[in-house]
C-alpha cells in the first residue's frame, strides 16, 4: 500500500483517489478555523501561490477533534476560510485524526512519520510534507509555521 492507494472524501462527499496528486509535492495539513493556529492559513497560502505552479499541492482537512474548534458546517468553514484568508487550496470533507474514526490517510501518515509524542496527533494544523513519489518526508508540529517548511519544500520541487 501506498498513500496513492488511499481514498478521501472532497466537500461534496465524493471519495476520490488521492492517485490524483501523484507526481506533485503534498502538504497535508489537519486544520480548524477556531484555533490559535489558525493564521497559519495566510502562510500555507503564501506557500501555495508561490510554488502550485511548480508542483506543490496543500491539503486541508478540517477536524473538529481539538477543543471543539472546527465546530461548523464544510460550507461555514470554507467561507471562512475564503473570506478572512482568501485560500485556494484543496480542502476536503471533515475528518477524525485520531481514536476508532481516524481517517485511512492518517492512519497512513503516523505510521510512516511520529512526532515528538509518538504517532498520535497532538492538534490542528499539524503538517506532513510529501514528496513527489508519495514517500513521507517529514512532519511539522502545530506550531511550526509554514513558512519554515518552504526551505524543504523547495528541496522537493
Amino acid at each position: 500500500m501506498n498513500i496513492y492507494d488511499i481514498k478521501i472524501t472532497d466537500l461534496e462527499q465524493k471519495e476520490i483517489n488521492l492517485k490524483q496528486y501523484s507526481g506533485k509535492v503534498m502538504l497535508i495539513v489537519n486544520t480548524a478555523t477556531g484555533c490559535g493556529f489558525t493564521p497559519q492559513y495566510e502562510g500555507l497560502q503564501k506557500l501555495y501561490d508561490s510554488y502550485k505552479d511548480k508542483g506543490l499541492e496543500i491539503l486541508d482537512f478540517p477536524c473538529n477533534q481539538f477543543g471543539n474548534q472546527a465546530p461548523g458546517s464544510m460550507k461555514e468553514i470554507n467561507s471562512f476560510c475564503s473570506l478572512n484568508y482568501n485560500t485556494t487550496f484543496p480542502r476536503f470533507y471533515k475528518i477524525d485524526v485520531n481514536g476508532k474514526n481516524e481517517a485511512p490517510l492518517y492512519t497512513y501518515l503516523k505510521s510512516k512519520k511520529h512526532g515528538v509524542f509518538g504517532a498520535k496527533i497532538k492538534w490542528n494544523f499539524t503538517k506532513f510534507l510529501v514528496n513527489r513519489d508519495g514517500k513521507i518526508i517529514k512532519r511539522y508540529a502545530p506550531s511550526y509555521a509554514p513558512e519554515k517548511i518552504e526551505k524543504d519544500i523547495l528541496k522537493l520541487l
